[in-house]
């Protein structure tokens, strides 16, 4: 059972109960009223209520907005009991669409804050980072509550909705960065697509993250804030003909995240489904749409809600190396070279591998891991086209670099994302050039699993690794380099990887 109170500013307080019934609906409360505008004055409501465990996903509270608001305000609390180890404790999301409504991927959504801020505001001509300036219209709107965890004591909260009446501000009109910057022609492109600003739930600005960027040698960006667009108006200050920044999301659902990325300026893609409901089709092809790619994002990451569910035929590629690489990405990356396998074997298209930070705050280095791209210039489409055709390797830092190709006997050779098109028994060499990875091991993995693996490269990081095989004995060959293991017979954490190259007709 779910109870619900309210109170206004002169202590009136109602008191009712509803019930949940499935945690894959949606829970509406009872309405939120304020009396007519009073100018330049304030009102103030307080909602109360408890969540059980086993809550939807989302709870709606409306509220009623009169005319003449300038400004509304909401905060909020909610208990965090002590749980048995083990056990989920209290979390509690936020956010809020206008008078448009609650529709799935409607036009009401106006912010996203997830459990980052305990208030946010919007009005005419600011809001607070995470929601979206624009005019307080009369009408009902809704704050959206995301019971993430629910206790086994249930979740109680307190939210205060304070409006403030007077004219509206001068609204600002959003300026976007550019889709180009002054690039090298054919080139190979350094990039990090999965950031997080104070926009979701970072902890650094814009301007911080592209200083940050140009450090670490980087060509482009992605923004990709935690369900909300509202980063996309504040990154013209920070492009520049050295850095392409890119516009996306981070599509948190409660099954999996996905970035979007490289869409259209201030595109919403909702974030409000499970697997089971069989709606990610809609919004993946809502990102394609608007000229983005569909990137599943950590796929086997251990936090909850970040297991991806919704399978792969809708992916553009896939984040197989998320931030510090750790054992979840040892699996993603044995999973993804599986996907390659059965693709070869199906004769169906392949995934294309990518990898990115994630970085949220310090001391998250932004730009370990990058992807390098191999695209026809330093523009949105390019890095895309790039990326959609695998023709990318992923490196720790931007001191590490590759050359990985494959030749055959007349000339004939295939880069990274390539194909080799000779006869299934002609001999064809793999090289491999490395720079920057000392005493670091390249292993060359081929459909059979790991067919070669080298002497450790010597301590100033640079070697060359050639290999012999076949189209018959290897339908693809890809490059991993890896450091000194620590010890026992697991293989050291991933230097650098490459996406496949496929041998044979």
């Amino acid at each position: 059972m779910c109870e619900d109170q309210h109170e206004d500013n002169h202590g009136g307080l109602a008191r009712r109960a509803l019930f949940v019934t499935g945690a894959a609906a949606a829970l509406t409360l009872g309405s939120v009223s304020f009396a007519a505008a009073a100018e330049g004055g304030q009102e103030s409501r307080t909602v109360r209520g408890t969540l059980p465990p086993g809550a939807p996903d989302f709870v709606y509270v409306p509220v009623e907005v009169p005319a003449g608001v300038r400004e509304i305000k909401v905060a909020y609390t909610y208990d965090r009991p002590s749980v048995p180890a083990g056990t989920t404790g209290n979390a509690l999301d936020i956010g809020v669409f206008d008078d448009r409504g609650t529709e799935l991927g409607g036009r009401g959504f106006r912010g996203w804050s997830g459990g980052a801020r305990t208030e946010f505001f919007l009005r005419a001509d600011d809001a607070t980072p995470g929601y979206l300036p624009g005019p307080v219209r009369e009408g009902t709107w809704h704050i959206a509550l995301g019971p993430y965890t629910v206790a086994p004591q249930g979740l109680s909260y307190e939210i205060t909705i304070t409006l403030t009446y007077g004219e509206p501000g001068e609204a600002v009109e959003p300026v976007y960065p550019p889709e180009r910057a002054k690039g090298r022609g054919r080139a190979w492109y350094r990039g990090d697509c999965h950031l997080h600003s104070w926009y979701s739930d970072g902890r650094r600005t814009p301007a911080e993250i592209g200083a940050l960027a140009r450090a670490a040698g980087l060509d482009f960006i992605n923004s990709s804030e935690h369900n909300t667009h509202s980063a996309h108006a504040h990154w013209a200050d920070v492009a520049g003909d050295d850095l392409l920044v890119m516009l996306g999301e981070e599509i948190t659902t409660r099954n999996g995240h996905v970035v979007a990325l490289g869409t259209d300026p201030g595109t919403f893609i909702d974030w409000r489904y499970r697997a089971r409901d069989n709606r990610f089709g809609r919004f993946a092809r809502q990102i394609r749409r608007a000229g983005g790619l569909v990137v599943p994002a950590h796929p086997h990451a251990t936090c909850v809600g970040c297991n991806w569910k919704f399978g792969f035929g809708e992916a553009d590629a896939v984040e197989v190396w998320n931030g510090p690489y750790t054992p979840d990405d040892e699996v993603t990356l044995a999973d993804w070279d599986s996907m390659l396998v059965a693709s070869v074997r199906d004769g169906r298209d392949w995934i294309p591998a990518m990898g990115s930070s994630d970085a949220h705050r310090d001391p998250d280095p932004v730009g370990s891991p990058q992807t390098v791209v191999l695209a026809d210039d330093l523009t949105r489409r390019a890095i895309q086209e790039g990326i959609r055709a695998g023709r990318s390797y992923v490196a720790e830092s931007a001191r590490l670099a590759l050359s990985f190709q494959v030749s055959g006997g007349r000339g004939e050779h295939a880069g990274i994302g390539g194909r080799l098109r000779v006869d299934r028994d002609t001999p064809v060499t793999v090289r491999l050039e490395v720079t920057g990875a000392p005493r670091c091991t390249v292993r060359l993995v081929t459909d059979q699993g790991v067919l070669h693996t080298s002497a450790p490269l010597p301590v100033a990081g640079a070697g060359v690794v050639e290999w012999r095989t076949t189209p018959s004995y290897a339908a693809y060959v890809r490059a991993e380099v890896r450091h000194e293991a620590a010890a026992g017979p697991l293989p050291g954490a991933l230097a650098a990887f490459t996406n496949p190259i496929f041998l044979g007709r």
